[in-house]
Order: structure tokens, then C-alpha cells, then sequence
């Protein structure tokens, strides 16, 4: 059976697919009785040198029933017939270590993307090595993200219909796996469609489409074939759906005869072309500085000095010598909405003209308070004194804008081998009103609602990415081979590619000379009949100038409809090889050059095109560069050869980087990750330096604000002797002096395996420790680094730091909830109480203020612990920031609500409310001092804030000026939860700031509690057993039992006055089998709480009543049950709901 990505093959009634075991005829049934001797090859005491198989059934889709059948039946012809088998559903085991035992490797009716990029390149080394492959059955539904298994397997599945009997014409009998079978092969099996059929296949048999129902093949429709590909043999069988096959005698002979014939007789791996996939632990990524302010684009120099940009206009440089960062200059730049320094680059002659190239919006100036256009402009840079001379500015080129509103500014610079400047420019269109299709918006006055005013417009720069050739003095001129000739009337000839909506990052493949961008693309989750396609992302490669159809296409030129906004009335689709623009808004040409298809793009939901890969959810694709193993010198940190030729695509939202292969010509071979274990921050910028390393710029994860988790980073490769991993941890890192704490490093390791030694130290006046598991006690108040050094045998070293709190217990802080603590039931009072105690402060009921405590209770839809986190998050935010204030001199010249020496703080709030850059200048001024804002009166420095401090009393500041108060709750009480629309948590948070003692900074302590909606969907389970998950039409995705004691199981439930279920169960017609729902509590086989029977012909609610009361936190397993379900499925569930109320 296929997975989830593909075409329907079984069909339950709500579109759910299904399998049928329709009656065997007689021939089918007599085979199956008589099959009880087992057999034996006339081959079978012929020599094999590799005398040994490994059946692989990992199953990523549907699964087959038959697979233990199958299984055993390998096993016993193994035993009878001279080689041993072994069987897994451990992918680690594709290995080269591990495959190079084996004469052959048997893909047992998999399904689904079974193997990750390291086991893919090992499985094809193996292959190239002369290795066998066997394929059975679903093994066709494996993989069709992996082009090289095409080939190898030979076809993959398209559909199937009914089991049912077939004639099956021979026509190759001089093969092993066909030598004993008739010239018309009659036998019942499930019949497979194929697509993608590899035109090289030796075809040994093909199905006669005339003698069954629902061939889609036609006359020549494969069912069995060889092939040698790539150094090694394949053979695949379509049979072996059915537990009746593998007991069979004609097909046990034809599937061992098929096992010889790959069998090989020996592996040379030194002839294998694949490299080696490179291990992830052998990636080393070192943070260089971090804190940084919405950085945008990075410029490596030839001396490893790094320069980068920041947003609110800061360009800085970090010297890899002194390990520190600069202020290279300060660029006057307008930041409302998403303007500001977006693009930096050196020239390409930098280490002779020193020139540095930024894109940047300007402040308006009183003479010349028109110019709202973005400025391409040329600087000179001191590389002595490491400055930017900004009286050195040349404005190459500028870009109008409206700066009236949102979005899109593009802003990215590179360079091409000839010299030629590539700038790529936004569409400056707001996307707001079009309900995220194509904003095309022809009515008076709504230009800036219409990208066909920007994008498509010959004549406009905006939605472009531009090529010029600066010159020497200050100007540009025109390369050859633009989309546009000069002169050319209505189109400027700087287009080299129209038609983008927001091309945020772009790279020039220094070899090829084609340009790749990531373009973030439109909004609309569906596709619609009135408007068009759902939004896609894009990777584009444009190997000459081309129109990439923004607002008239996405994706592979998927059109939008020509929509009137006036009356919501919709016209033909646009015409991708004669687009026209006929907007009022236009200023340009009105035909347009033939639209270009995207290289890659996904939407937000799975992508039926690319795959798993490129994941799901919001998405932000970005271009970063093309590899080249040759370019870059000899070093001992260069990226492998492995990467040669691919183009790094990364996307900014979902936090990956995929490394593109292509083919010679630039085609799309596959995407693959790049260190998947590695948590990436919103990378917004990639190059790699003249070493080989990569440099990364994260933006971090909070939109237009100084993250502490936006960096720069190095990441470099280590072929040789890997450092040491650390893995530290502390028995407790606050609390009142004396504090003994118990230090433990004894889950560091060495992927080399090497010996460790361990040294500890503490601080100034404590002695060090040569020992993995120190306990040390500290006896004054004070901050300490606990560091550990972890040194191997070849003497690589790795540390790891922790800081030591002493002199100020955390709060205790207990939010107690009566009744369930998992779930709420809307109208049903949530009764809570909140306590709190300090070592130094008291408690509620002596020496803490009950004000000082906050307790809040929030509504967030969905159940995803990252959210519920960042609500937590949300609601505590301030209050360090309050007591840091409190503890701090401030109050000596300010107050909340009243001016004094200084001014108030709702008026500091009130000043800078909107303001995208005030809580790092705020704090920065905090630390620094400084005077003449508001008067005369200088505000006094404090340095011994750290940057983390300031920010946090300056956040507490500015969250004044907030309209909306704070969701504060009495710490006691009695909530009723509103009923609500869409599932979700009420997250209940009661936290507390205490006031330091002087020497350790005020500390937060606080408890969450979030009650779910009772209300689950089958889908979300924690794990999934033997379960096939399927979107039906209009009901959302259903979880389908595929096999008796298939199930699903929700953790850490508290089952607390739940007297039973509410599930939403369908089991349509005689195509599926129906089966008992049984409710157990901690296994499969655990104590029986209820039953339902899910009859043929259940759709829709069905209850569970409990035998009896549950209390406590469990594991609920919820089980699809029926022993005489055969090859059918059971029945699907959507939703099920706890219920609190007698049944």
C-alpha cells in the first residue's frame, strides 16, 4: 500500500481508502491448502560467497499485515537453501560496516521514506559496490523523494484495485525467478499501478490487463523485472501482498529465484562513486557573538574579519584575533514597517579599492524630504582603524518606495565572476487585503495594493533582482544579456529577473554564473476556484534573465484568476506563456517575457512535490551559495568533497539548511539535510569563507527585536580527531550560602573513542579537581564559573561552563489545582490556590506582598508546548525587569507616574511606544549613561548591569505604555472556563520575583498548569501503532487501525474523575472490517476501562463508558481490535473527547 503523500488506493466512506480480501478463486485456494511442504531450490546447494541477506520492512506509511508472514517465509527458504537471514526495522543498520555482510538486501513491502541521507549514501555505496537488491511488493512505495531508488527499485506505485485473481504473461523464462513458472501465471494477489517506470527494466512478466479489473499499465504493464544499475543487480516482485503468498510454492520459487540472481559474490567498495555521507558530529558550530540587533547580511574578508549589518543600521565587524565586536559605522536609516540596512557587500577588488556596498533606506532629510527611494550606495572602509567612511558615499542607484505602509524590501548583494552587481529588491506591496493570493488590486488609489504595479512592471525596479556593472567612478553600466536590451521603451534595463514578490537572499554560483534566491511567497493555506493557487515558497535558479511571475503566477506557474475587488467577481486564469499585465497601475510594457516555473517550492502543508524534507507550517525560503570543493585552499576546516556542486537552500522560518544536488546542467536531483540535530535560529544570511568554513548570521526568533539567540557563528568540518563532547550538569545552580553542590561530566564522550580526562575548576582561591564527579562547597555569596576541560588522548580539548548563584535561595512557588489537571470543561468552575515562600523574603502570609505575586490565566489555541511555553513566557516577562528596577539607583531619580530628576516612566513609555529600536538603545544608555533627551540632567552609567539586565528593566519599562493590562487574577479562586471554538489549553501561570540579596541579582520562580481542551484529535496521539493516518474530506485527519492491536496512546494523562469517551468513529461499509474500540490504561494489555463495538456502517460518535473510577496520571492506550479483520482494516477515529459527566 502507498503512503499518505500519494494517490488513494483503498476507500472507506468519508475518502478514506481501504483494502478488500474479495474470495480467492479455486485455483488461489488449492495453492494456499497444498502449500505446506516448504521450497527447495534445485539451486540450493550451489556455492554463494556472501551467504547471508538482510530483510529490511521499516514502514514510514501504510503497513502490511503479511510482513511477519513474509518474514518468515525469507527465514525458512534461508535455512532450506543454503544463506542466513536477518531481519530489521532499524534503519542504523544501513551502514557500511554493516552492509558489507551482506550478498544481498531484501526490501520488504516497505513504505514510506525509510532512510535518512546517511543511510541513502550508504545504501548506494553498497549497491555501487556490487551489492544485490530484492524489492517486494509496497517496496515500489518507498522513497520517492530519493531519484536513485527510482532507478534501483525500478517504478513506483501509482494505485491499486481490488485483490482479485490475474493472469500473469511470462515473458522471460530464462531467468532464475521465472524458470519454473508457467507461460500464463494464474494467481490472486493485490495488482499494482506503476508510474515513473525506469525504461531499462528487464520486464520478466506483465499482467494482462484484460483478464482483471483496474489496470492502468495498458498492454505493457510490468509486474516482475532485473535490472543491473549502478555496479550491482536488482530484482523486483509485485507480489506479496497476501499472507497466502508466502506460503505458496510457486511464489516462494520465484521470489528465491529472484534472491540468487542479485546474490553477489563479492563487495568492492574502492569502486563505489557516492561519498560518504559526512557524519553531523564532525560539523563544529562556534557561537562568535551573540545579542546582536535584527542582523541582516554578512560579508566575510579575506583576513577572517567578519562584517555584518544590523537592521536599525549598525554595521559592525568581528575580529577573529581580539574575538570581539566593533561598531564599524552607524548608517542614519529609516525602520518603520520592515525598511532599514537590509543588504551589505564587498566589492569583489576589496583588498585593493576597500568597497563596501550597502542597501539601505535613508532618513529623510530637511533638504530633500521627497526622497523616500531605497539607496544602492558605494562606501570606502579603513581596514586600519576598521571604519566606514560615510563621507565617502557614492548612490550608485535608487529604488522608490512608498514608505505609506508594508511589505516586502528585498535588499540582498551579490556578485558574479565578471564583476556584475546583483541587487534584489521587494515588492513593496501590502499583502493584506488579498487574503493571501495575488494582491492585484486595479481600483483608484490602491497602487500600493496591486504588485502588478512593482512586480510585473517593465518599468518599475521594485520585485526585481537587478544586474549592473559598478564602475570605478561612482557609476554603473549595463551588462549584456539582461531581460531587457537598452533603449528599450517602458523597461529599464537593470532587470534581470521581474516578477518577485520579496527575494530576501540571493547567490550567484561563482562557476556556472546562475543566480539562485528564496522567495518568500503568499499567505493562503487553500488553493480557491475564484482566486487560485495556495501560497507556495520558492527556491528559484535563473540560469539567464527571465520574468518569474509574481502576482500572476507562484510556484511551477500556477496561475491566479484575474479577480475584480470591486464586486469580488473573478475572470480567466493568467497564461503563462503570454502573461499580460493590464493593470491601471502599470507603467510598463503589457506583454510580458513567457513566465518561468520555480526550481523548488512547498506550501504550508505537506509538499506533494518534494516531500517530507521541507517540512510543514510557516516558511521562509532563503538562496544561499553553491559549494565548490576546488575553490577554496587547502585546510584543515573546509567543508568535504561531498558538498561539491550542491546549493545550499535554507529556509528562515522552519530552521533548516538543505543542501541541493543537481545534475551537470543545474537540474533538481534531490534535497538532503544539513546537521538535522543542530537547533538553527532564523538564519537569515550564509557565505562561506576563503578556508572552506561557513559563516551563519541567525536573526533569532523574535520578529524586529534584539534577540539573545542572534549570533554569528563558524561552522567548520573536522576530518581528523574529533574534540571531546562535554556533557555537564549540576545538582543545583541557586541557592543560600553555604551551598554544596554535586558536579557530574561522566556523560561526556569521544566519538573517537578516546580516554578522557577531566579538570574543574571554580574560580579565584578554589583549588581545581581532576575528576569527573567534584562536590564542592561554596561557602561566601557570590557569582562563580564552574568550568569543566575534557581533554582526549590526541590532547583536543572541549570545556563547558556553568555560572553558580550563591547567596539567594530561589522561591518556592506552588500553584495547587483541584479536580483534573489535565483537562478543563467548559462551564465547570477550575478551582487553584497559589502559595509562595523565600528563604530571605518570607511568605504570603509574612513578608511577601500578595501584589508582588502574579497570577495570570490565558486561553492559547492548539496544544503545542512551544506556544504554551512562550505564553508562560509572556505572562512572567516583566516582573525581573520590575524587581531589577526596584533593587537598582533608578528610583532616585524616577518614579512610575511622576516626573522627578528624570522622567516618569510611563512617559519614557509613552515616548518610544512602536519604536522597533528602543530596547537596545534604551538599555545601552541604561549601562553607558548619557544626557540632553529629557534636559539637562545627565542619567548616571551602571556599568555593572550585564546587557541581559538593562534589557530586562527597559522591556518592564516600555511594557507601560501597553493599552491592554495585564490578565491579572486573584491568587486564589474559583475560574470558569468559556467555551471555546477551537481546541486548545487554559495555561494558569502564578510567578514571583524575589529581592536579591545585594550581591545575586533578584531571581524568578513560577508554575504553570495548562488544562487541554477535553476534546483530542486521534492524530495528535503521542505514539502510533500499526496506524495509517489519512485527511478525509470535510472531517479532518482520521487515525485508521490497519491491524488488529493497532492503537493509539496518549502520555501523561490525569484520568481523574473521567468517567468515560466520546469518539468520532467511521467504518463505512464491508470494504472495512469494524472491530472493538477497547480503552486501557499503561499497555496494550493493561486494566480494561471500557469497549464499544465499531460496527460496519458506524459515522459518527460512538461512547465508551468506564467500568469503573480512575484516578491518578496514566498512559491511555486506545485499541482497534478485531482478530478476524484479515487484510482489512478496522475502522478510523478523528476525534475523541474525555468525558467528566455520568454516561
Amino acid at each position: 500500500m502507498k503512503n499518505s503523500m500519494l494517490p488513494a488506493h483503498i476507500l472507506l466512506a468519508a475518502g478514506l481508502l481501504s483494502m478488500t480480501v474479495a474470495g480467492h478463486d479455486a485455483l488461489a485456494q488449492t495453492a494456499s491448502k497444498r502449500a505446506t511442504a516448504s521450497v527447495r531450490s534445485t539451486r540450493a546447494n550451489e556455492p554463494v560467497a556472501l551467504n547471508r541477506v538482510l530483510v529490511f520492512s521499516k514502514t514510514k506509511g501504510f503497513r502490511h499485515a503479511s510482513i511477519p508472514a513474509g518474514k518468515r517465509a525469507l527465514m525458512k527458504l534461508g535455512q532450506e537453501n543454503g544463506f542466513a537471514v536477518d531481519t530489521t526495522e532499524d534503519a542504523s543498520k544501513f551502514s557500511e560496516d554493516n552492509l558489507k555482510k551482506y550478498g544481498a538486501v531484501i526490501w520488504l513491502s516497505t513504505t514510506g521514506n525509510v532512510l535518512d541521507e546517511a543511510q541513502q549514501a550508504a545504501f548506494e555505496r553498497y549497491i555501487q559496490a556490487g551489492g544485490g537488491f530484492v524489492g517486494i511488493h509496497a517496496a515500489t512505495d518507498t522513497e520517492y523523494d530519493w531519484p536513485w531508488y527510482n532507478q534501483l527499485v525500478g517504478a513506483y506505485f501509482l494505485s491499486h484495485p481490488k485483490q482479485q485473481n490475474v493472469d500473469i504473461m511470462v515473458v522471460d523464462k530464462n531467468h532464475p525467478s521465472t524458470k519454473m513458472l508457467p507461460d500464463v501465471w494464474k494467481r490472486f494477489d493485490e495488482l499494482y499501478n506503476y508510474k515513473s517506470i525506469v525504461p531499462e527494466i528487464k520486464v520478466l512478466g506483465k499482467l494482462d490487463e484484460k483478464s482483471y479489473e483496474g489496470g492502468k499499465n495498458g498492454d505493457n504493464h510490468p509486474f516482475m523485472w532485473y535490472r543491473d544499475f549502478d555496479g550491482g543487480k536488482s530484482f523486483y516482485t509485485g507480489g506479496g501482498h497476501t499472507d497466502e503468498s508466502y506460503v505458496e510454492p510457486l511464489f516462494l520459487e520465484h521470489l528465491l529465484g529472484g534472491i540468487k540472481s542479485v546474490m553477489a559474490s563479492n563487495l568492492k567498495f574502492g569502486q563505489a562513486k557516492t561519498m560518504p555521507y559526512p557524519e553531523e558530529n564532525r560539523f563544529d558550530q562556534q557561537v562568535l557573538t551573540a545579542g546582536l540587533d535584527e542582523p541582516t547580511e554578512l560579508a566575510v574578508l579575506d583576513n577572517g574579519k567578519v562584517l555584518f549589518a544590523e537592521r536599525k543600521g549598525d554595521l559592525k565587524l568581528y575580529d577573529p584575533k581580539t574575538k570581539a565586536v566593533k561598531t564599524a559605522a552607524r548608517i542614519p536609516v529609516y525602520t518603520k514597517f520592515e525598511y532599514g540596512l537590509m543588504g551589505l557587500n564587498v566589492d569583489p577588488n576589496f583588498k585593493q579599492n576597500k568597497f563596501v556596498y550597502l542597501y539601505y533606506s535613508p532618513v529623510m532629510r530637511a533638504d530633500a524630504p521627497a526622497d523616500t527611494a531605497q539607496h544602492l550606495s558605494r562606501f570606502v572602509y579603513d581596514d586600519v582603524k576598521d571604519t566606514l567612511l560615510l563621507s565617502t558615499e557614492k548612490v550608485l542607484l535608487t529604488v522608490p518606495v512608498k514608505r505609506t505602509g508594508c511589505c516586502h524590501t528585498g535588499g540582498s548583494i551579490a556578485w558574479d565572476r565578471k564583476g556584475n552587481l546583483y541587487l534584489s529588491t521587494g515588492d513593496d506591496t501590502n499583502p493584506f487585503n488579498s487574503n493571501g493570493f495575488a494582491p492585484a488590486d486595479g481600483r483608484p488609489e490602491r497602487q500600493g495594493w496591486d504588485a502588478r504595479s512593482t512586480s510585473s512592471n517593465t518599468n518599475d525596479l521594485r520585485g526585481k533582482i537587478l544586474r549592473i556593472h559598478p564602475e570605478a567612478n561612482g557609476t554603473y553600466t549595463i551588462p549584456d544579456g539582461n531581460l531587457f536590451p537598452k533603449g528599450t521603451e517602458k523597461a529599464r534595463p537593470e532587470i534581470y529577473v521581474m516578477g518577485n514578490r520579496n527575494p530576501y537572499r540571493i547567490s550567484v554560483d561563482q562557476r556556472t554564473g546562475y543566480l539562485y534566491w528564496g522567495e518568500v511567497g503568499p499567505d493562503a493555506a487553500k488553493n480557491d476556484d475564484k482566486r487560485g493557487p495556495r501560497g507556495h515558497d520558492e527556491m528559484n535558479q535563473a540560469r539567464q534573465a527571465g520574468y518569474y511571475g509574481w502576482p500572476l503566477f507562484v510556484a511551477d506557474n500556477r496561475a491566479y484568476r484575474v479577480f475584480n475587488f470591486t464586486d469580488s467577481t473573478s475572470g480567466p486564469l493568467a497564461d503563462a506563456m503570454k502573461p499580460i499585465n493590464d493593470s491601471p497601475h502599470n507603467t510598463g510594457l503589457q506583454a510580458l517575457p513567457p513566465a518561468q516555473k520555480a526550481f523548488i517550492y512547498y506550501p504550508y502543508a505537506e509538499s506533494p512535490e518534494f516531500g517530507d524534507i521541507v517540512g510543514k507550517g510557516g516558511r521562509n525560503a532563503m538562496g544561499g551559495p553553491v559549494y565548490y570543493y576546488d575553490d577554496y585552499a587547502e585546510s584543515n576546516v573546509k567543508f568535504p568533497r561531498y558538498y561539491d556542486g550542491k546549493f545550499f537552500a535554507y529556509d528562515w522560518m522552519r530552521d533548516w539548511i538543505h543542501p541541493v544536488t543537481m545534475k551537470e546542467n543545474g537540474d533538481f536531483v534531490k534535497m538532503e539535510t544539513f546537521m538535522p540535530g543542530t537547533k538553527f535560529s532564523h538564519v537569515i544570511d550564509m557565505q562561506f569563507a576563503n578556508d572552506g568554513s561557513l559563516y551563519t548570521l541567525e536573526y533569532g526568533q523574535r520578529w524586529f527585536a534584539a534577540n539573545d539567540d542572534a549570533r554569528l557563528s563558524r561552522i567548520t568540518y573536522n576530518a581528523g580527531n574529533r574534540r571531546p563532547v562535554v556533557v555537564a550538569s549540576a545538582s543545583k545552580n541557586t541557592g543560600a550560602a553555604p551551598m554544596t553542590v554535586k558536579f557530574n561530566a561522566t556523560k561526556s564522550m569521544d566519538y573517537d573513542g578516546d580516554a578522557l580526562r577531566y579538570e574543574w575548576s571554580f574560580g579565584p582561591g578554589m583549588p581545581k579537581q581532576a575528576t569527573a564527579t567534584p562536590t564542592v562547597t561554596f561557602t561566601k555569596p557570590g557569582m562563580y564559573n564552574a568550568t569543566v576541560r575534557v581533554t582526549d588522548a590526541k590532547g583536543n580539548v572541549a570545556t563547558q561552563t556553568m555560572p553558580i548563584r550563591v547567596g539567594n535561595a530561589e522561591p518556592i512557588v506552588d500553584l495547587a489545582v483541584a479536580g483534573n489537571k489535565t483537562f478543563y470543561f467548559p462551564n465547570q468552575p477550575v478551582k487553584y490556590a497559589v502559595k509562595v515562600s523565600d528563604k530571605e523574603d518570607g511568605t504570603l502570609a509574612k513578608g511577601i506582598n500578595p501584589d508582588e505575586v502574579t497570577m495570570t490565566i490565558n486561553y492559547l489555541e492548539g496544544f503545542d508546548k512551544t506556544m504554551l511555553a512562550q505564553g508562560h513566557q509572556a505572562n512572567t516577562g516583566y516582573a525581573t525587569g520590575r524587581r531589577l528596577i526596584e533593587l537598582s539607583d533608578c528610583k532616585s531619580c524616577h518614579a512610575l507616574n511622576q516626573k522627578s530628576i528624570g522622567p516618569a516612566y510611563i512617559d519614557v513609555a509613552k515616548k518610544y511606544k512602536g519604536s522597533s529600536q528602543a530596547e537596545g538603545r534604551l538599555a545601552d544608555k541604561v549601562i553607558k549613561g548619557g544626557a540632553g533627551v529629557w534636559g539637562e540632567q545627565p542619567m548616571s552609567a551602571h556599568p555593572q548591569l550585564t546587557n541581559r539586565e538593562a534589557s530586562e528593566m527597559v522591556r518592564y519599562i516600555l511594557s507601560l505604555a501597553n493599552d491592554k493590562p495585564a490578565n491579572s487574577q486573584p491568587l486564589a479562586g474559583d475560574y470558569k472556563p468559556a467555551p471555546q471554538q477551537k481546541p486548545g489549553a487554559y495555561v494558569l501561570t502564578a510567578s514571583y520575583t524575589d529581592r536579591g540579596n545585594g550581591v545575586i541579582g533578584p531571581l524568578t520562580q513560577s508554575q504553570t498548569v495548562a488544562l487541554r481542551s477535553p476534546m483530542l484529535s486521534a492524530v495528535a496521539a503521542d505514539r502510533k501503532q500499526s496506524i495509517f493516518e489519512y485527511d478525509m474530506p470535510k472531517l479532518g485527519m482520521a487515525a485508521i487501525g490497519t491491524a488488529t492491536g493497532s492503537y493509539i496512546r496518549f502520555d501523561s494523562l490525569d484520568m481523574t474523575g473521567i468517567q468515560g469517551l466520546s469518539a468520532t468513529a467511521f467504518a463505512s461499509d464491508d470494504r472495512v472490517a469494524g472491530g472493538t474500540l477497547e480503552a486501557r490504561l499503561d499497555s496494550p494489555t493493561g486494566a480494561l476501562l471500557g469497549s464499544v463495538n465499531v460496527k460496519t456502517g458506524t459515522n459518527g460518535p460512538v461512547s465508551v463508558p468506564f467500568s469503573g473510577p480512575v484516578t491518578g496520571t496514566h498512559q491511555l492506550y486506545l485499541l482497534f481490535v478485531n482478530p478476524s479483520a484479515g487484510q482489512k482494516p478496522l475502522f478510523a477515529l478523528t476525534t475523541v473527547q474525555f468525558l467528566n459527566q455520568p454516561m
